[in-house]
C-alpha cells in the first residue's frame, strides 16, 4: 500500500483531484443557466475538459530518467493511471449533476470523458506531461467555434458535441482513448 501512496504523490494525484472537482463546481455554477436549453452539450463538455485537463498534470513524473530505468512494469501502472484518471473525471461530473441540474447523460459523460482522457494521454506521449493539456485544449477549441456540419470529418471534429447514441461521436471517442492510453502506456511522457 505505501508504494501506491508514494505513486500518488509523486504524480500529483491528490492536488489533480482537488482541481478536477474545484473545475467542475466553479463550471457548473457558471453554466447553471447560461446554456441554450437542457439539450446544450457545452456547460458538460467544459466541464468534462477541465477536469481531464486537470487530470493531465499527473502524467509525467518528477524525473523521467529515473522512471525509465525503474525496475517495476510502468505500462499496466500508465494504462491503469489514464483509465482511473477518467473514471474519477466521470465520477465527479456524474456526483455534480446529481446535486444540480441534469445537463449531461451519463452515456455522454463517459464517452466523452474517455475520449477526453485518451486525448491527455496521447498528448503526453506525444508533448510530455507539462503539455498534455494542450491537445484536447486544441479540439475542443475547434469544435465549439466550427459551424455544426453532417459531413462524416465534421463529426468527427465535433465528436465531443454529438448526441451520446451518435456512432462517430461513439467510435472517434473509443479510438481516442483506446490510441492515446496505449501510446502512454507503451512509451510514457516525452521528454
Amino acid at each position: 500500500m505505501r508504494w501506491l501512496t508514494l505513486y500518488a504523490r509523486s504524480r500529483h494525484v491528490p492536488a489533480s483531484i482537488v482541481a478536477v472537482v474545484i473545475g467542475a463546481v466553479a463550471l457548473w455554477a457558471l453554466a447553471r443557466d447560461g446554456g441554450e436549453g437542457p439539450g446544450d452539450p457545452r456547460p458538460a463538455v467544459l466541464v468534462l475538459a477541465a477536469g481531464a485537463m486537470a487530470a493531465s498534470i499527473g502524467l509525467g513524473g518528477q524525473d523521467l530518467a529515473l522512471d525509465r530505468t525503474a525496475a517495476i512494469r510502468w505500462v499496466p501502472r500508465r494504462a491503469a493511471h489514464v483509465l482511473l484518471a477518467g473514471a474519477v473525471v466521470a465520477a465527479v461530473s456524474l456526483t455534480g449533476q446529481m446535486m444540480g441540474e441534469d445537463m449531461a447523460t451519463t452515456a455522454f459523460v463517459v464517452r466523452d470523458s474517455a475520449g477526453l482522457m485518451g486525448l491527455v494521454a496521447l498528448g503526453a506521449a506525444l508533448a510530455g506531461g507539462q503539455y498534455a493539456w494542450t491537445l484536447p485544449f486544441a479540439w475542443l477549441s475547434f469544435s465549439f467555434f466550427v459551424p455544426p456540419l453532417t459531413s462524416a470529418p465534421m463529426q468527427v471534429a465535433t465528436w465531443m458535441l454529438l448526441p451520446p447514441g451518435t456512432a462517430v461521436g461513439t467510435w472517434t471517442a473509443l479510438v481516442l482513448t483506446v490510441v492515446g492510453t496505449a501510446a502512454y502506456a507503451l512509451a510514457g511522457p516525452r521528454r
